[in-house]
Parts: structure tokens; sequence; C-alpha cells
């Protein structure tokens, strides 16, 4: 292989390892769940995220306009909910099935900013796969989590604000400052809330040991392998590996808490990542495909 097909295949790599990172950071957050709960987890994950990014990222806070912190300030509550609902899934949910209910978010915000008729058609097929993968069809109603399922769907509704408050928040602040602020505000917020729902539990070994994996795995290893990858990789290309994400949640449940999907869910999981291929995969503007902190 030449020098210049290497270097075109580093960046799809890098991203692919991200994808990883992040589904098996959401797999080792559903190991601290039943330890310190959700909000506790949450507070873990944006507390460790935010010593790790402020080690590296000093943002300047001085000299800030008040629609500078009223976007950063929605920036953060989207981030903070998004984790929260998303977290509150995890606890009902398989992983593979709660990301990719999720996952209908950034898909039908994509497809609502592209006007295209055949993204609306994506996104139907996507509907009738997050049908199959909740088994609604072949489960009695009774039986179902529907608060579980309510709660992903909410954690994607949550990602498309983030995504659009992303955006924004990059208009205005330079480099890494606007994530910064916002996982900071996040922790400022979760952490005296998860300790006084988890209370002595929050700070056991085990539980800042876990807690700091998934500030890695989530938040940490990613961003700095996009942030290298996207120097080089079309915004198309990105959308199409961040479409797996459902598969790489699957993957994640299966190999760290032993969850096997059944054959239909696995059809609607596969449904779910098509149509993301097909509505993500082409060019597309920066605040579509930036779709990042991805809770998990």
């Amino acid at each position: 292989m030449s020098t210049s097909s290497r270097a075109r295949a580093n960046p799809v790599v890098l991203v692919l390892l991200a994808v990883v990172s992040v589904q098996f950071g959401g797999a080792l957050a559903a190991t601290l769940l039943p330890a310190v709960g959700v909000v506790g987890s949450v507070a873990l994950r944006l507390t460790l995220a935010t010593a790790l990014l402020w080690v590296f990222v000093r943002p300047r806070l001085r000299g800030r306009s008040a629609a500078d912190w009223g976007t950063v300030g929605l920036f953060a509550a989207a981030l903070t909910c998004m984790n929260l609902a998303f977290y509150g899934s995890l606890a009902r949910l398989p992983i593979g099935v709660a990301v990719t209910i999720e996952f209908l978010g950034p898909l039908a915000l994509a497809a609502a900013l592209s006007r295209r008729a055949r993204d609306g058609v994506a996104v139907l097929a996507a509907l009738v796969g997050v049908v199959l993968i909740s088994e609604s069809l072949t489960t009695p109603w009774a039986d179902l989590d529907l608060v579980g399922i309510l709660l992903a769907a909410l954690a994607g509704a949550l990602w498309a604000a983030y995504i659009v408050l992303s955006g924004r928040t990059g208009a205005r602040f330079e480099g890494l400052d606007g994530i910064a602020i916002c996982m900071a505000l996040g922790a400022v917020v979760t952490l005296p809330l998860g300790l006084l729902t988890a209370g002595s539990a929050l700070w056991e070994p085990e539980a800042l040991a876990r807690g700091l994996g998934i500030a890695l795995l989530s938040s940490a290893i990613p961003y700095s392998l996009e942030l290298l990858a996207l120097r080089h990789l079309a915004a198309g290309t990105f959308g199409v590996l961040l479409s797996l994400e459902p598969a790489a949640a699957a993957l994640a449940g299966l190999l760290i808490l032993g969850q096997v999907l059944g054959a239909d869910q696995l059809v609607g999981m596969g449904l779910v990542v098509l149509a993301s291929i097909a509505v993500l995969g082409r060019p597309r503007s920066a605040e579509v495909s930036a779709a990042r902190d991805a809770p998990g």
C-alpha cells in the first residue's frame, strides 16, 4: 500500500476507533449505574471529563457577552439532560437498543435540514427499525419498558438540540473553549445532585476508577481521535462512520454486558444504520455532521 493510501485510510481508522470508544464507554457506564445511580454516573463522567479537558484547555472566561453565556448555558443544559436521559435508558434497556432509538434524533435533524424527500423516506425506514428493535410488535404492551424507550427517544431529541447548539457555541467560542465551559457547567450542576443521591458511594475507589474510564472512553479519547481525523476527512465520510454507532453499541453490549439481541432486533438495527448512512453520508454542513459527545 502506498504512503498516500495509508494517509487516506488513517482518518477512517481513527473515527472507527472513536466510535468504538464511545460505545464501550457507554457499556462501562451501564456497569456503574447500579452502584451510584443515573445522576451519580453522569456527575462522575462530567466532572472527571472536565478535569481531564481543563488540563489541556484553559478557556477564556473574561470578556464574554451575555449572549455568549446564554448560548453556552443552553449547550450545557442540552448536554447534561441528554446524558441523564440516555443513562436513564441504559438502566432499563440493552445498550444496543438504547443507542439505536437515540440515533433517531440526529438522523431526523439531518433529514429535516436537507429537505430531500428520500431523506424523509430513510427516516420512515429508521422508524420501522426502531419498532423492530423495541420489540413492540411481539411483546405485550404491559411487558414493554415504555419508560426506557421514551428516555432513549428523549436522549435522541436532546442530541439533535446538542448538535444545533454545538454549532452556535462554536461560532462564539474559540477552539475547545465552548465544550470545556459547557462540560464544567454540567459538572457544577450534577456533582452536588450526585453526592446527594449516591452519597459516599460516589467517591469509592471502584466508582472513581469506572468514572475515569467512562470519561476517557466517552470524551477524552474520541475527542482527540476525531480532531485528528477531521483534518483530512470529508463530512459525508464522517457521517457514514458515525452511522455505525448502533452496531458498535450492540457489540459493546455483547462483550461487556452479555446482552444478546434477537434476530428482529438486529434487522431493526440494520435498517437504522442503513437509513443513517443514506442521510448522513452525503456532504453537508459542519453543524449537521458535528454530533460528538454523544451520550455514552
